[in-house]
């Protein structure tokens, strides 16, 4: 091919770098999804437990550890969220306790269901808000959703903890400190799945109180939902609960930090409809989960998400897989982006090539010439008759373009002389093509 050693090595290190160069590119730009994220949720038995358990059996299948970080609730969540130290990238959040505007680098992939306000009391009945003065409340501890909400709404109506006892128990142990007395009244947020909430509604101690005015509370924070629990929708045979019971509730929504990779911000949404798409006591099939946040800017992957579903490498390829065919596809794009302009220089470069081929023979015979012209006795002659050979068998193997043919007749009628007599000029044109 005319090329040396030399030359072929550093056109190997020329293709070795540029693959490197290409490769740590991609990297950079399309990087592999991390093995591990960590996600908060909220006390043991509260529903974004309950939740999160689901999001990590899920996660498991595409192995992706999702690490469970046990919280207050909503309000550190969203601490969490934007403290880029805390190794937090994914939350729940219930609606009212921030927004965008006080968490700018958070960004929501929609809610997910409606969080029911519940308050369980085992006393005399109660229908009113007013009759909570004077109780010892479980309201859950501070930095939790639970407290803020229950500072918010019972509030409003006339309790606080100047009338009131306000107790930090949750969840599991709010549940545990109303069956040993230790409150009166229990407020808790949850689904009506979660193990708290069953443990309550299954209690045949405790009763569920009825927000008879929940229509005026949604009208005074407009981020609230009305909502009912139909009479023995818990347990038909037991007919729990006796009757139907008026809610109030705020979406819940997953959040994330905005540098989430891609790919596990794709293997969330698909988790989020898997989990929550299908029916439950409280809503119908369908409506959730869904692109709308009022308080948060939705995440584009997202709204496309809602919109057109999965793409064609969620639905068909796993994980791992489709982060290469991105590499691959960005490589092709940009060959095609580059190459095709530069195809109109091919026939150029390669009469380039081919010219310095010949021309690096040429030189080769202008060397040999100039030491017949400094040495014309035949002492070396055996000597250049060899190397001449060589030349003209090397020149024999290679291919010129037609466009070159002029130059290869004119060196075909070019001779050497030596020192008993005129050596042939290499037939170059044997290799003609």
């Amino acid at each position: 091919m005319g090329f040396s050693r030399w030359q072929l090595f550093k056109t190997l290190a020329a293709i070795v770098g540029i693959v490197g160069i290409v490769s740590l590119t991609l990297i950079h730009f399309i990087p592999a999804p991390p093995s591990k994220v960590v996600m908060a949720t909220a006390f043991k038995g509260a529903s974004f437990d309950y939740y999160g358990r689901q999001y990590r059996e899920i996660f498991a299948r595409y192995n992706v550890d999702l690490e469970l970080r046990e919280t207050a609730g909503a309000v550190e969540n969203v601490k969490l969220l934007q403290d880029p130290k805390s190794g937090v990238q994914i939350g729940f959040v219930t609606g009212g306790v921030s927004d965008a505007k006080h968490a700018p680098d958070v960004l929501s992939l929609g809610t997910v269901y409606n969080q029911p306000f519940w308050i369980f009391y085992s006393s005399n009945e109660l229908d009113r808000l007013s009759q909570l003065k004077g109780k010892r409340i479980a309201v859950g501890p501070v930095g939790s959703a639970t407290r803020y909400t229950a500072e918010q709404i019972l509030g409003r109506g006339g309790i606080n903890s100047e009338n009131a006892t306000l107790l930090p128990f949750a969840g599991s142990d709010a549940d545990k400190a109303l069956n040993d007395g230790k409150v009166d009244v229990v407020w808790i947020i949850g689904v009506a799945e979660a193990t708290a909430v069953q443990s309550f509604l299954r209690n045949p101690n405790v009763r569920l109180m009825s927000f008879a005015n929940a229509e005026a509370f949604t009208r005074i924070f407009p981020d609230l939902n009305r909502l009912v629990l139909p009479q023995g929708v818990i347990d038909i045979d037991q007919n729990i609960p006796p009757a139907d019971v008026q809610l109030i509730g705020t979406p819940s929504k997953v959040l994330i930090r905005s540098d989430l990779h891609p790919g596990l911000v794709q293997l969330l949404l698909q988790t989020m409809k898997e989990v929550h798409s299908g029916a439950t006591i409280l809503h119908r099939s369908g409506e959730y989960p869904n692109g709308t946040d009022a308080e948060y800017t939705v995440a584009p992957t997202a709204t496309d998400f809602y919109k057109n579903g999965p793409s064609f490498m969620q639905r068909h390829l796993p994980l791992w897989l489709s982060v290469h065919v991105q590499r691959a596809i960005a490589v092709l794009v940009t060959g095609i982006a580059i190459g095709f302009p530069l195809f109109r220089f091919l026939p150029q470069l390669y009469n380039w090539i081919t010219r310095r081929r010949l021309f690096y023979w040429y030189a080769q015979l202008k060397l040999l010439e100039a030491s017949f012209d400094a040495n014309s006795n035949d002492k070396h002659l055996a000597e250049k008759q060899a190397e001449l050979d060589r030349i003209e068998d090397a020149v024999s193997h290679l291919r010129f373009p037609l466009i070159l043919g002029s130059r290869i007749q004119s060196a075909q009628s070019h001779r050497y002389r030596s020192a008993k007599d005129y050596i042939p000029y290499p037939r170059l044109g044997t290799g003609a093509g």
